[in-house]
């Protein structure tokens, strides 16, 4: 596996293997990886010629009270994971490389897909998101790039600036990747106490409970809402920062769940800050897309 440290590299590399024909699969992420990260290297594997991860924990999408200082870094241990799943080059760069002196170009999706959410909560959070993922397509020439559905929002918004830059890349979204108890797959999880990994199963909890109101016919925006906010109130050490039901992708609120749908929610156990969602999606709309 080829390891890579300045842009200079990356471009060289990208540009001979499209020379050579070969399809580019991008998977980026902020490394401490995980086997959520995983999948998304195999369905990268899956799918493309050449399959490029970056491991870079990027600056510029951390707010001033949040955790970048102190963000989960292993490297040496990242590139074994990823060189075992077959992974052909990884992109390490130091935040310098990405941000020389005198950088001052951003990319900002200004829609309402970024006022809802995580990005009402984390001022910037997305632009800073926007701009590394841009940069990183650019760099790699991906023809491919690979997110995961616990970060629904992300995949949205990359979605949206993929689409109205005219970039050639098509972003694929991998479903959630779980723990046999339920958790979803975070880095994050590393700061929690055997206790508050306990106390986290409430937000898998909650949000199945609302998919089995769904399933069962409930479609009340509202109703699967108050399901899950009384599933985490059964769990002392949550506490709840918000549960919002949206349509997916155009993140748009909705009374009545009559198509694609977002139920997300985020929620601090002790210190620490997790996300999880559903995806729900009505009958009639299954059966179009057969």
């Amino acid at each position: 596996m080829k390891v890579m440290t300045t842009v200079a590299e990356v471009q060289a590399y990208s540009k001979e293997m499209k020379a050579a024909g070969k399809r580019i699969g991008l998977c980026p992420t902020m490394g401490a990886l995980h086997e959520g990260h995983m999948t998304l290297c195999r369905a990268a594997r899956a799918s493309c010629d050449v399959v490029i991860a970056s491991v870079f924990v990027n600056p510029v999408q951390f707010g001033p009270n949040e955790d970048y200082e102190k963000y989960p870094r292993q490297f040496a241990a990242d590139c074994e994971k990823l060189e075992a799943e077959g992974v052909d080059a990884v992109f390490h760069p130091a935040p310098e490389e990405m941000y020389p002196e005198g950088y001052g170009t951003y990319v900002n999706v200004e829609s309402d897909i970024t006022k809802v959410l995580c990005g009402a909560r984390r001022p910037g959070h997305f632009r800073g998101v926007a701009t590394v993922v841009t940069k990183l397509m650019n760099l790699t020439r991906a023809d491919r790039a690979f997110f995961g559905q616990k970060d629904a929002q992300q995949v949205a918004v990359v979605r949206r600036f993929v689409a109205d830059l005219n970039l050639p890349v098509e972003v694929v979204m991998v479903p959630i990747c779980r723990e046999e108890s339920g958790l979803a797959r975070s880095s994050r999880n590393v700061y929690l106490s055997p206790a508050e990994r306990e106390a986290a199963l409430v937000l898998s909890r909650s949000l199945r409970k609302a998919k089995a109101a769904f399933d069962g016919g409930e479609r009340s925006a509202e109703r699967l809402k108050e399901i899950t906010r009384a599933e985490l109130a059964t769990e002392p050490l949550a506490r709840v920062d918000y549960v919002d039901l949206y349509t997916f992708p155009a993140l748009q609120p909705v009374a009545e769940v009559t198509e694609t749908s977002l139920l997300a929610i985020a929620v601090y156990i002790g210190k620490t800050r997790l996300i999880d969602n559903v995806i729900f999606t009505p009958s009639a709309e299954k059966g179009a897309a057969k």
